[in-house]
């Protein structure tokens, strides 16, 4: 458990780094992000994990994030079932079963969401977990937004989760906690890493 100055300069840490990364996502060419992103589609649909997969918890990328819509659509296109998050309080998330891309309405921060009828798919269901992050390492270290619904979710989960962040803005350290959620797969544009 962290002291409370220890918790503090923790969170100063990341506070520091999630702006300077918001710089940078900012400075890259929309050139560099498209042929990342398609990069990173094609490394995630390669994966052995991805394949084996029946059910597939993936984000939908916002305007800075990687876009997944291409991953989201074969999820479909496989036959596997689709879950993407839906914030359903603070801090707190759950995956639902999304069958038609154009359900999706904006929700909480704009991001587009399952609507609240939708089937919550439970974690032991999910066969992988692709997930966002404002930057992470190359062994799986995540800094993610700042409001914790990834990391209280996927502690209750057993599935792989994959981390999708472009080259560019990998970091070669992130301040973590004892509540941060490692990643067990880095996937970039140019490779995969398997965490151990």
């Amino acid at each position: 458990m962290c002291e409370p100055d220890e918790q503090q300069e923790l969170t100063e840490k990341k506070r520091v780094l999630r702006s300077a990364m918001r710089e940078k996502v900012r400075a890259l060419s929309k050139e560099y992000c498209r042929l990342a992103d398609q990069g990173i589609f094609r490394k995630v649909i390669s994966l052995p994990e991805y394949q084996a997969a029946e059910t597939v918890f993936c984000y939908v990328g916002t305007e800075q994030e990687i876009d997944t819509m291409p991953i989201l659509r074969d999820i479909q296109a496989s036959g596997k079932r689709l879950g993407v998050p839906k914030c359903v309080g603070r801090g707190i998330m759950e995956v639902r079963s999304v069958t038609r891309l154009e359900d999706l309405k904006p929700g909480k921060f704009g991001i587009p969401e399952p609507d609240e009828d939708s089937e919550v798919i439970p974690p032991e269901e999910i066969g992988l977990g692709l997930i966002p992050c404002l930057t992470c390492t190359r062994k799986g270290e995540r800094l993610g937004y700042g409001g914790g619904y990834y990391d209280r979710y996927l502690v209750r989960g057993k599935f792989p989760k994959a981390v999708l962040c472009r080259e560019e803005i990998l970091s070669d350290s992130v301040p973590a906690g004892e509540y941060d959620q490692k990643m067990d797969i880095v996937v970039t544009e140019n490779k995969v890493l398997h965490c151990l």
